[in-house]
């Protein structure tokens, strides 16, 4: 099994770095670049046309080595409802990317719609879920579990439509949302060994495998970015993983730089709406460091570094 695990991180990387070459002229020429908005930094207006939606390489590739490796994987409810997170938050991304790249602007699908959309799958997930496992919700360091019921439907959607939000208003620097997303991935592989769910684990690691092989194409400067497929989908992988794995709580700790970036993002517009007065630079919380005066590359090792700190926090409390 060990060798099955290095077997579907390997294939994922060393597919991603051969198809990745392909991809981004493809891209090129049929003209699926980014459109920058114009509210942002001035200095991203340089990134206009550079290819987008590359999330699709490393939410493709992982499944395809997973059923080449062991199609058998996929009998694990847990594993299957995982990959329909993951798959359906990509979904309603490239439904996003699509629509921007067509009309040459930021305008994708209207905020409203793509917020029902995301609730729609939260919905289903939820159901399908407590068909299978109990609705507790389990206390790190305690190791109690408590009945929710109904409650924790409310639990659920939150995770669902929070996170995949926040991975999406992570991503704007280069490098930025890929790295914070593997960091964020590993304490799950961790807890999926520690719970013997192999089937999950070789998944985050096949996935973990794509998104070093993106990295490197994303790097500062990007040569392609991973549009709304590629955030809106891990958002609902790490809330999917961490509801099968009843790791709930920690999801908040773990994916702190997401939480950090959304909270601006509420504070921002709070504020301003309130007050007239803006508590930041800019909003999400990248731009902010980014207009003080920091270099692109400074702040995504930054955020890298803090999100390495809350996976161990997060780890650490999920273990002892």
């Amino acid at each position: 099994m060990e060798i099955t695990y290095l077997l579907a991180f390997g294939c994922s990387l060393l597919a991603t770095l051969i198809v990745m070459p392909k991809l981004i002229p493809f891209l090129h020429k049929i003209k699926f670049g980014q459109s920058i908005r114009k509210e942002g930094p001035q200095s991203h207006m340089v990134k206009t046309g550079t290819p987008t939606m590359g999330g699709i390489v490393f939410v493709v590739i992982p499944i395809i080595v997973m059923l080449v490796l062991d199609i058998h994987a996929f009998s694990s409810s847990k594993l299957l409802l995982i990959v329909f997170a993951y798959l359906g938050y990509a979904f309603i991304g490239f439904l996003d990317d699509f629509l921007i790249v067509v009309k040459k602007n930021n305008d994708g699908l209207k905020p409203s719609m793509k917020f029902f959309l995301q609730s729609v799958l939260a919905i289903i997930f939820y159901v399908w879920y407590q068909s299978i496992a109990d609705t507790s919700l389990s206390i790190p360091v305690l190791h109690v579990s408590i009945p929710l019921g109904l409650l924790y439907f409310v639990l659920i959607f939150f995770m669902f439509t929070a996170e995949s939000n926040a991975v999406n208003l992570t991503d704007g620097l280069d490098g930025l949302c890929a790295g914070t997303s593997l960091i964020a991935m590993f304490p799950f592989i961790i807890f999926a060994l520690l719970q013997s769910e192999k089937d999950v684990a070789m998944m985050l690691l096949a996935i973990s495998g794509a998104l070093i092989g993106y990295l490197r194409f994303n790097l500062h400067p990007a040569k392609i970015f991973m549009g709304d497929t590629g955030s809106l989908a891990i958002g609902g992988l790490l809330a999917a993983t961490a509801m099968v794995l009843k790791t709930e709580l920690l999801l908040i700790l773990i994916g702190g730089v997401f939480v950090m970036e959304v909270v601006s993002v509420v504070l921002q517009v709070a504020s301003y709406k309130t007050t007239g007065k803006r508590i930041f630079k800019m909003a999400p919380l990248h731009h902010h460091f980014e207009l003080k005066g920091m270099k692109e590359t400074q702040v995504v090792l930054m955020f890298w570094c803090l999100q390495l700190v809350f996976a161990l926090l997060g780890l650490w409390l999920g273990v002892i």
